[in-house]
């Protein structure tokens, strides 16, 4: 298990290293935090990669499963909540997909489109994962995550420190519905234990 920590570290510098220009850039968008987010999710899907391809298994305490989900939370709250302060947060949209067309269309810099696609549902996963390793019903645990993403999506609004767009919620509502989904495969690598 040792060399596979290894190996997994290893991978996962190289790959923050080859990408750390495009990284840096999301700086001057969003919180200094977004680098500790990217290579904690890089390092969870080289890890999980390095593990299944070597088909070993890891067993996690969940208190150690639920101590890194909270401070993954506390660093998606700071990413959320503290931008830099020269961005303007008045907007609203309720119309399904405009943003995400919008943003598919190409008249946004690449990094910022890639990232609000991506990054709203990619950085959800873990949630999915979570409610669905803590038993709850596929409706229960998609309850749960509707009802905190639209807290999330209001409380940006009304703080202003985001702009308040049902695309947002549609899209982490997808990343924790992917983590549903994904959890049997993630299962036959990861063992928590109560």
């Amino acid at each position: 298990m040792k060399k596979t920590l290894i190996i997994t570290i290893f991978i996962t510098l190289g790959i923050f290293m080859v990408l750390s220009p495009v990284f840096i850039r999301l700086v001057s968008y969003l919180h200094p935090i977004v680098l500790v987010v990217v290579l904690l999710c890089i390092m969870g899907i080289v890890g999980f990669l390095v593990l299944l391809f070597k088909k070993e298994k890891i067993h996690i305490h969940y208190r150690i499963c639920l101590t890194i989900l909270t401070l993954y939370t506390v660093d998606l709250i700071v990413l959320l909540f503290f931008r830099p302060n020269d961005q303007s947060y008045n907007s609203m949209n309720l119309v399904p997909f405009s943003t995400i067309t919008f943003f598919l269309s190409g008249k946004v810099n690449w990094l910022i489109a890639f990232y609000n696609l991506a990054a709203n549902i990619g950085l959800f996963i873990p949630y999915g994962l979570f409610l669905s390793f803590k038993r709850f019903s596929q409706w229960k645990t998609l309850l749960i995550a509707f009802v905190m993403i639209a807290c999330i999506e209001v409380l940006q609004f009304v703080l202003h420190r985001g702009s308040l767009d049902i695309d947002d919620l549609i899209l982490n509502f997808l990343g924790v519905y992917l983590g549903c989904v994904l959890f049997p495969f993630v299962r036959k690598v990861v063992y928590i234990r109560d």
